[in-house]
């Protein structure tokens, strides 16, 4: 969540035209094609500067793990650099440095992300060393205990920080059984199960091709690196794909409170419940509400009461995450132990009031103007763009999504925010943690 997960994704994509005052999206972001073993390349050609990158999304995430192997996902991505067929970690790591290059791998929620960034002049470079760290993986035992040690040694450190333990305590209630509800990196009894026969095959179960989006970015025509990637993935076959059931995660019918106590000076509050998928129809309507909620920063409503008018707190905040299998909403705040009881209190009045009455016109416009006028920044750089590229794909949004965003978001009325508010805001039934003082903050 915004507090458990930092989760691997997150979003968009490219060409596009800028004028005074407002943006016009010239064309799609990128080109489509689909490689003769299934994976699909998302390319945008950007010959400005000779550099290109890549972002890989391959959908090996958490979701896919056994819960009794929780973390498996995590450990999986974490080694594709520590020593290959051909290569070990070090010589990984020193033939992309020594060309001023970057290469990394990671997992997530919904998926592992793999990542490289080279001169034009080392592409061929480049993609011979992502190749063997997709394809050609070893997965040598003393790289997986030290794996497994540094995430647990990880989790015992997040264990100090209030707001991690506040999120992880909020997925877990909120999610139960569904994967979601579990931390990406595991658990310390979880990751002491796995063993490398675990990770061969989660391995070859789901690093598959026809799993996989590429979002390639840069100096480099379509041609160019259709040819490259059909040389240097020829051994990656594509397979079977299992798609994943799970089970329905239920809403809260009531309300649920997890006080965890710790001697600290602020009681740190994530409250929140269900959301929506990223592919729910009511998804925009929804972020416009949220905005003018309490994710709009010093604008939103959220901010003005707790944190400006009343001085309960330096930060309060509202989110909608949209995952690919759920979502949830969420809010966080900090405050004095001794007044968590009136931010509480604040916080559900205005998600009460934004159910209840429309929104003004002022705040609806504000809304409005900063997505959209902000929406370019999403795609000022390579890096970005191709991020936007490989969320477009993984939750089917469509190449024409930036010329579609400011669209409609514009076309969004007060009617649809209050709709999607009473819809998806809950101020009765809920769960919050409070990781604080809790004789202090009163709370039980």
């Amino acid at each position: 969540m915004k507090n458990k997960i930092g989760a691997v994704s997150r979003f968009l994509i490219i060409s596009l035209v800028l004028f005074t005052g407002s943006a016009a999206y010239a064309a799609p972001l990128g080109k489509r094609i689909v490689l003769d073993n299934g994976m699909v390349l998302l390319l945008s050609e950007r010959h400005t500067i000779p550099s290109v990158t890549i972002n890989m999304l391959i959908k090996a995430g958490q979701v896919l793990e056994p819960s009794d192997r929780a973390g498996l996902a995590h450990i999986t991505a974490g080694l594709l650099t520590e020593g290959t067929k051909k290569r070990s970690s070090s010589q990984i790591a020193e033939e992309i440095e020594f060309v001023g290059g970057s290469i990394g791998a990671s997992g997530g929620d919904d998926s592992a992300a793999v990542n490289l960034t080279v001169l034009k002049k080392d592409l061929d470079l480049g993609l011979d060393i992502l190749s063997d760290i997709l394809t050609n993986p070893v997965f040598p035992e003393d790289e997986i205990r030290r794996k497994v040690r540094e995430t647990k040694a990880s989790i015992e450190k997040e264990k100090e920080n209030p707001s991690a333990v506040a999120g992880k305590e909020f997925a877990k209630t909120v999610f139960g059984d569904h994967p979601y509800g579990r931390p990406a990196e595991g658990l310390p009894e979880t990751l002491d199960r796995i063993i490398r026969d675990d990770i061969v095959k989660f391995h070859a179960a789901h690093y598959i091709p026809n799993n996989t989006i590429m979002a390639v970015v840069g100096d480099v025509t379509e041609e160019e690196i259709v040819s490259k990637l059909n040389r240097y993935l020829k051994d990656w076959k594509k397979r079977e794909v299992v798609n994943p059931v799970f089970p329905p995660v239920k809403s809260i019918s009531r309300k649920i409170v997890k006080p965890i106590n710790k001697k600290i000076t602020q009681a740190n509050i994530v409250l929140g419940h269900i959301g929506i998928e990223r592919e729910n129809p009511d998804y925009y309507a929804a972020y416009l509400m949220n905005y003018i909620l309490g994710g709009g920063g010093f604008t939103s409503r959220l901010m003005d009461n707790i944190r400006d008018n009343k001085g309960l707190a330096y930060d309060v905040h509202s989110y909608f995450a949209p995952m690919k299998y759920s979502g949830y909403f969420n809010v966080g705040v900090q405050t004095k132990n001794e007044s968590a009881k009136v931010a509480i209190e604040e916080v559900l009045k205005e998600m009460e009031r934004i159910r209840s009455a429309p929104v003004t016109d002022k705040e609806l416009e504000d809304a409005k103007a900063y997505l959209t006028g902000s929406f370019p920044l999403k795609l000022d750089t390579n890096k970005k763009i191709a991020g936007m590229l490989t969320a477009i794909e993984l939750f089917n949004l469509g190449l024409d999504y930036p010329d579609r965003y400011p669209k409609i978001i514009n076309s969004l009325t007060k009617d649809d925010i209050l709709t999607v508010a009473r819809k998806y805001l809950n101020p009765d039934n809920y769960v919050m943690v409070v990781v604080g003082d809790l004789e202090k903050a009163g709370i039980k």
